[in-house]
């Protein structure tokens, strides 16, 4: 595919274009000053003197602030951003070829299916999102009490007389705050650039944090030059990487049937069906994310025990689930091993509701040397999962990419303190940014192509 920018020239000429950019852009803005807007009674002195004892090593908390844009760490209304969200689609999606009655609807009526099951991830995201400003508080007022010797950024009780009130409006708010970012990403859809909603809000975060992250590595004067060169150099291989693992394709040859044209048959027309070496994108690494931060919400409601033995074993879990420190090699074992894992079960998920080998039946299409209907879903399967692998294990590397990067430059007598910007300006970031912007580019191919200028931002 070779890339040309002589189609921005006609970006601002077309009124329809321009308009969905601008409102797009307006949007983005509306978005990211509600996300600096703080939830109610947090205490942010303890929460200044918690962030600077805990800032850098890569860990979970780390991940989540980079994909919300800062404001889990500034404890903002928006700071579990569409998460939430993504959380119950992916639910959703996992549910339907568990449960047969979803899996017919879906063959029966797709349109009305997904109509449904739109109007359910809505429904299902307002649990999600009260569920994880729970659980962020509890960690994160844990987290604070065990560093700042019972200091809590958050007090939190939804049963307790005395901060029920408080906490009952915090929860609320937030929730509330994840919903209205949903929102802004559903009329990014609906009236700027079409289907980049939800993305374009998780870019906005991620590229709020970037200018904040690189001051930081200038911040050590010792280490600021070469922080800049390897992280500089990081970025770029990381691009590189990503784009070539996005791109693969493995292109299984298809035999499509000849057309009649009058009394005349033609030749049967050779193609070719591509099946993506990373099928589920970034999916594996926000869910299995959300799985590793269970244990460390549930053990946050035990760690207050009476019991030393039990406190101090939730204490542990806690800590081990939270990935802080370079030295945490079975966090970040287990991290690797579930994103790759979950890329396999994912793609295998999308793969099956696609139904190649119906579909290919269906309008007389053949794989050479593959009989039709079942046996054809099972080859493409079998292709499918061989291709996977690479794809699975690229997307476990970006995931623990913090922990290698920070043993590396351990190793070269770098300090924590001086690894933060580097961490949260690459890797599974990276990933999310790329992607995104190679769509938004497609769609805005799309839309100039659709009001007639072909001479557009893609030519392949």
């Amino acid at each position: 595919m070779k890339t040309t920018f002589s189609g921005w020239r006609y970006l601002w000429k077309s009124e329809d274009i321009r308009r969905k950019l601008l409102i797009t852009l307006g949007i983005l803005a509306l978005y990211r000053i509600a996300a600096n807007v703080p939830a109610p009674g947090v205490n942010f002195a303890v929460l200044a003197e918690f962030k600077a004892l805990s800032s850098g090593g890569g860990s979970f908390l780390d991940f989540l602030d980079l994909l919300s844009g800062g404001t889990v760490s500034n404890f903002s209304l928006l700071s579990m951003g569409v998460y939430p969200y993504i959380t119950a689609q992916i639910i959703l999606q996992l549910l339907i070829p568990i449960i047969p009655a979803l899996q017919r609807r879906m063959e029966e009526d797709p349109r009305e299916a997904r109509r449904w099951q739109e109007k359910w991830t809505y429904y299902l995201a307002v649990p999600m999102a009260a569920l994880s400003a729970i659980g962020q508080i509890n960690i994160f007022n844990s987290l604070s009490s065990q560093a700042l010797n019972g200091k809590l950024i958050l007090p939190f009780g939804l049963l307790d007389p005395a901060t029920a009130l408080n906490s009952w409006t915090v929860l609320i708010a937030m929730t509330a705050g994840t919903m209205f970012a949903i929102w802004l990403g559903e009329l990014i859809s609906e009236y700027g650039i079409r289907g980049q909603g939800l993305s374009l809000v998780i870019f906005a975060g991620i590229v709020a944090r970037m200018p904040s992250n690189l001051a930081q590595l200038f911040a050590d004067r010792d280490t600021a030059l070469f922080m800049f060169i390897f992280t500089l150099a990081i970025i770029i291989l990381t691009v590189f990487a990503i784009v070539y693992v996005q791109q693969g394709r493995r292109n299984v040859p298809v035999m499509y049937p000849g057309r009649r044209m009058g009394n005349r048959m033609s030749m049967p027309v050779k193609g070719t069906l591509p099946l993506m070496v990373n099928l589920s994108g970034m999916i594996p690494l926000i869910f299995a994310s959300a799985i590793l931060q269970f244990p460390a919400i549930l053990s946050s409601y035990f760690i207050n025990s009476e019991n030393a033995g039990v406190k101090n074993f939730f204490i542990g879990v806690q800590n081990f689930f939270q990935g802080t420190g370079s030295s945490n090699w079975g966090y970040w074992t287990l991290y690797f091993l579930m994103v790759v894992v979950f890329t396999f079960f994912y793609t295998s998920v999308l793969f099956d509701q696609q139904n190649y080998g119906d579909n290919l039946k269906k309008v007389g299409a053949t794989v050479p040397g593959v009989h039709t209907g079942a046996p054809t879903q099972k080859y493409l399967s079998t292709v499918q999962r061989r291709i996977t692998l690479p794809g699975a294990v690229f997307l476990g590397i970006v995931a623990i990419m913090p922990f290698l990067l920070g043993l590396l430059l351990s190793a070269l007598g770098i300090a924590a303190s001086s690894q933060t910007g580097l961490f949260l300006v690459s890797s599974s970031g990276l990933l999310i940014v790329v992607g995104v912007v190679r769509d938004t580019f497609m769609n805005i191919d799309a839309e100039l192509k659709l009001h007639g200028y072909q001479d557009s931002l893609l030519v392949r």
